[in-house]
């Protein structure tokens, strides 16, 4: 097992899955790329794990991949303890990330600080986010997602947040339109 990557890599995509379920109704994200190989390019990287604990930075132009999901970041902090990812935090001017759904549409975010706690399986999406799918669209300054409750709670710091849903069926052609 790589110690720079997380102790769990499936748990990496659960930031996209849980983009994905900031917008009503939006599909889960590809279920097969939980099973993919975990790539993390970038210009620098350098921590200490020794002992299963501390930090490993990825910095510069990173580029984690796994499937279809696809993240940039100017850094990628992962956060170790007893050998174990405790946290990924991806930080950027903006962080982004995409990934395919299953039903084959996709998925995009991006924000200034994502911070993934592996183990409670809260991401915290700081800093301009802004969360689209076909489906529709979230945005606002801070984001606190619960991955396994599906709890989920924007806004509250005197900031505005901005949800758009869009219709479930299309608008049928209006007259003297071409279907």
């Amino acid at each position: 097992m790589n110690p720079l990557l997380p102790a769990r890599p499936a748990k990496l995509a659960l930031p996209v899955l849980l983009a994905a379920a900031l917008v009503p109704g939006v599909v889960a994200a590809k279920e097969s790329d939980r099973t993919q190989p975990m790539n993390i390019d970038a210009n620098h990287s350098e921590g200490n794990l020794a002992g299963g604990n501390g930090k490993y930075r990825f910095n510069g132009n990173v580029v984690i991949t796994q499937g279809t999901l696809e993240i940039h970041a100017d850094t990628a902090d992962v956060i170790q303890k007893n050998g174990e990812t405790e946290r990924v935090v991806l930080t950027g001017k903006q962080a982004t990330l995409k990934q395919q759904m299953d039903d084959g549409t996709w998925m995009n975010a991006r924000a200034d600080n994502l911070d993934y706690n592996v183990n409670s399986e809260v991401i915290v999406l700081t800093g301009n986010y802004k969360v689209d799918s076909e489906r529709g669209s979230n945005a606002g300054q801070r984001m606190v997602y619960n991955t396994r409750s599906g709890d989920m709670q924007s806004g509250g710091d005197g900031t505005r947040v901005r949800t758009v849903i869009q219709p479930k069926n299309k608008a049928p052609a209006a007259a003297g339109e071409k279907k």
